[in-house]
C-alpha cells in the first residue's frame, strides 16, 4: 500500500484512483460500506482502490480547544484501510484554507487537478467547501466536469434504528461504558495505541506491573476497568486488565491508560502498543488505601481472566 500526504506534485502512480472520500474516523460499518462502493466502481473503471481522508479532522479546525474525540490515531486509521483492501491512501491537508475553497475549487484543484481521481465515492451526508455548500448531489454534477464519476453510497443501519451508522454513536456506547457495542459498530473493538511511559512503578510494588499510554487526542470512553488485549509492538497478543481513569486512591490528576499483561515480564518502555478494550469491569472507585486497591485489583484480574476465557 502507498501512502500520500498533500495533494501537489504526486507521482503518477498516486493518481488515476478511485477514493473512498470523507473523514473515516474509526473506519466503521459505514464507512466500510463507502469503501466497498469506491472498490467495487475502481473494478468497473479498472483503476486502483483508494481513500482520501482529511488530516487532522476539520473539527480541529473550527472548534480547537474542545473535548479529545478521535476514535483512532492516523497510524490505526491507515492500517484499517489496508485492512479494507485499499492499496492507496490520500491525506488531504485540512486546514482553513482548504475550508474556504467553494465546492468547484475543491472539486477542480484537489480532486482532479491534484489527486486526478477517476471516481470519488462518499456518504450520502457528505458536505465539502466553503461553509459546507457543496452535497452529494453538487459533487456528482462538479465531478462530471472534470471526469470523475460520483457515487453516494447506501448507509448502513443497525436493526431497530432509525439512523446510519456514526461515529459519534461510537463514542457514545464508548462513554456509556459499552465497549462491545462500540466494538460491533466498528466491526472491531476500540483500541487505545500509545508509546509505554515510565510510571510512579506504583503497580510493581503492589504485584502489579502496568505499562502507562498517555490517551492524548482519544475520546475518553467510561472511566473504570476493562479486560483488554494488548498488542506489542512484535504482533504478539497478550491478555490483561486495565484501569482508564485519574486513578483517586493514589490522588491522581491526569487521565490515562494503565494496562496489566497477565503472565508477562518482559521491559515495554518505549515501545507502542495498542489496546483493545473488551468489556468493561467496574466504574472507577477511590479506595480506603493501596491494601483495599490491591484486593480488588486481584478480583479484577479473576473477573478479566474469566471473561476472555468466555470469548
Amino acid at each position: 500500500m502507498s501512502v500520500y500526504f498533500g495533494h501537489a506534485g504526486l507521482p503518477g502512480a498516486a493518481r488515476g484512483a478511485v477514493a473512498a472520500l470523507g473523514n473515516f474516523d474509526g473506519v466503521h460499518r459505514g464507512h466500510a460500506a463507502v469503501i466497498d462502493a469506491a472498490k467495487a466502481l475502481a473494478a468497473k473503471l479498472g483503476a486502483p482502490a483508494a481513500a482520501a481522508v482529511f488530516t487532522p479532522h476539520p473539527r480541529l479546525t473550527f472548534q480547537p480547544g474542545g473535548d479529545p474525540f478521535a476514535l483512532m490515531s492516523d497510524a490505526q486509521r491507515v492500517r484499517a484501510l489496508q485492512a479494507e483492501g485499499l492499496t492507496i491512501i490520500h491525506h488531504i491537508a485540512f486546514d482553513r484554507t482548504l475550508a474556504a475553497m467553494t465546492p468547484e475549487m475543491f472539486v477542480e484543484d484537489v480532486l482532479a487537478s491534484g489527486l486526478g481521481l477517476r471516481g470519488v465515492v462518499t456518504g450520502g451526508d457528505f458536505c465539502f467547501g466553503k461553509n459546507r455548500a457543496g452535497n452529494a448531489a453538487a459533487l456528482k454534477e462538479i465531478g462530471a466536469r472534470f471526469a470523475i464519476e460520483a457515487r453516494v453510497a447506501e448507509a448502513v443501519r443497525e436493526p431497530g434504528v432509525d439512523h446510519k451508522i456514526s461515529s459519534s454513536d461510537v463514542r457514545r456506547a464508548l462513554r456509556d461504558g459499552a465497549p462491545q457495542t462500540a466494538a460491533a459498530l466498528l466491526g472491531r473493538p476500540f483500541a487505545i495505541e500509545g508509546v509505554v511511559a515510565e510510571g510512579d512503578k506504583r503497580g510493581r510494588t503492589i504485584g502489579f506491573p502496568t505499562a502507562n499510554i498517555a490517551l492524548g487526542a482519544y475520546v475518553r470512553p467510561a472511566f473504570g476497568v476493562y479486560a483488554v488485549s494488548n498488542r506489542l509492538a512484535d504482533g504478539r497478543r497478550v491478555a490483561g486488565v486495565a484501569n482508564l481513569g485519574r486513578r483517586p486512591t493514589v490522588n491522581g490528576t491526569e487521565a490515562r491508560l494503565e494496562t496489566h499483561l497477565f503472565d508477562f515480564a518482559e521491559d515495554l518502555y518505549g515501545q507502542t502498543l495498542e489496546v483493545d478494550l473488551l468489556e468493561f469491569i467496574r466504574g472507577e472507585q477511590k479506595f480506603d488505601g493501596l491494601q483495599a486497591l490491591t484486593a480488588q485489583i486481584a478480583r479484577d484480574c479473576d473477573t478479566a481472566r474469566a471473561l476472555m476465557a468466555q470469548r
